[in-house]
């Protein structure tokens, strides 16, 4: 980035802080807070500070207009303290990223960057049902990164003290990672015969259940050939234990809904088995393991600007969730409304503010949030009005 671009950036950045009313987080008194300033290179993150050494939070982010802004999930005795383990650690919230770069079928080279925030979003909704439907976590704050995804924070009580250990179960449970489907069944005595029970009432039990009332509804709306031939299509399941299944879910469909494994012979474990592995590979939120694990992990600070994009870190409303579309919502309105001049030096095809624009290479004047989101990501420079 040239010297006239970076310097333009920091000044448009201090414009936006100037009127800017900024929400700490709770307790950000006993947070640590960095910063990346607007310097050659970028990168070099100015940390270990805390908030009586900044000041007040709305004049230090004007004074000196940062190109990124961050505070710790962490609450410490001593926040500006160096090293870390001088600094008195208390608790820390619980954070999930979910970053679009790192989806499953993403390829960044190939995907467009609206079709990867589309399709974070959509990971975003599944990990919202961990956490309300799992987890029944009830102080959470939605933050959209301003950059490639989505921020969930988590401040309720009883999980602020847990351990960088126990943070990882809970990234193992949503990931399904060495998630087995033994570990959801219950065993139970009924008239001297042993059942196998799927619990259904929650998490991946449930999961796995729905999937298995969907296959029956389809089973019992198609022609039984059809039916033995779906079957089939699950791997252990031949054309004697397709035929089985499918009369005990015409003769004892109760006990198959009900989760009762034992109906059925081995057909339906086998079945049931397949639907378990399959739920465990579409249906969880690929989320970034080393932000959850670190107690010491340091945020994006909501309603600060993404030095990568220009966007507004926005934190949502649920309600907000499946209407938000970053590249419309997430312009700050101070960078609207007027057009600048950029020389533009990645051309190609680009969707911004509800529109779609071919760029070419050189000279071009945009509206200034255009432009703005072009230069913070490397597509462009800024050249003299």
């Amino acid at each position: 980035m040239e010297d006239r671009t970076r310097t333009y950036l920091k000044g448009r950045f201090g414009d936006y802080y100037a009127r800017a009313q900024m929400d700490a987080p709770p307790a950000a008194n006993r947070r640590e807070w960095g910063h990346i300033p607007w310097s050659a290179g970028g990168t070099t993150m100015i940390r270990h500070q805390s908030l009586l050494e900044l000041g007040d939070l709305d004049d230090f982010l004007h004074r000196t207009a940062p190109k990124h802004v961050y505070f710790s999930a962490a609450r410490f005795t001593d926040p500006g303290a160096t090293p870390m383990d001088q600094k008195g650690w208390q608790s820390a919230d619980l954070i999930f990223d979910l970053d679009a770069d790192h989806l499953p079928g993403i390829n960044p080279e190939t995907t467009s960057y609206a079709d990867m925030l589309t399709a974070c979003k959509a990971d975003l909704q599944t990990l919202l049902a961990f956490i309300d439907d799992d987890f029944s976590f009830d102080e959470t704050q939605v933050v959209f990164s301003g950059g490639r995804g989505y921020h969930v924070h988590v401040r309720d009580e009883g999980i602020r003290s847990l351990d960088s250990a126990a943070r990882r179960e809970i990234v193992d449970y949503i990931r399904a990672i060495d998630l087995n489907i033994e570990t959801l069944i219950d065993t139970r005595s009924n008239r001297g015969t042993t059942q196998r029970i799927l619990r259904h009432r929650g998490g991946w039990g449930r999961r796995i259940h729905k999937r298995l009332l969907e296959l029956i509804e389809t089973l019992q709306s198609v022609d039984d050939t059809t039916a033995v031939e779906r079957l089939q299509s699950f791997e252990g399941i031949g054309s004697g234990r397709a035929e089985t299944i499918l009369t005990q879910i015409k003769t004892n469909p109760e006990a198959i809904q009900a989760g009762n494994l034992e109906a059925g012979g081995t057909g339906i474990r086998i079945l049931v088995d397949a639907l378990a592995q399959t739920a465990f590979e579409q249906e969880t939120a690929p989320i970034d393991e080393p932000v959850t694990t670190d107690t010491n992990r340091l945020i994006r600070l909501p309603g600060s600007l993404h030095g990568g994009s220009g966007l507004l870190v926005t934190p949502l409303d649920r309600e907000e969730i499946p209407s938000f579309h970053p590249l419309e919502h997430a312009i700050p309105e101070r960078f609207r409304g007027r057009d600048i001049q950029i020389r533009v030096t990645d051309p190609g095809v680009t969707t911004f503010n509800g529109e779609t624009f071919n760029l070419a290479e050189g000279k071009n004047t945009v509206e200034e949030c255009l432009g703005i989101f072009l230069m913070t990501r490397g597509r462009a420079e800024k050249v003299s009005a």
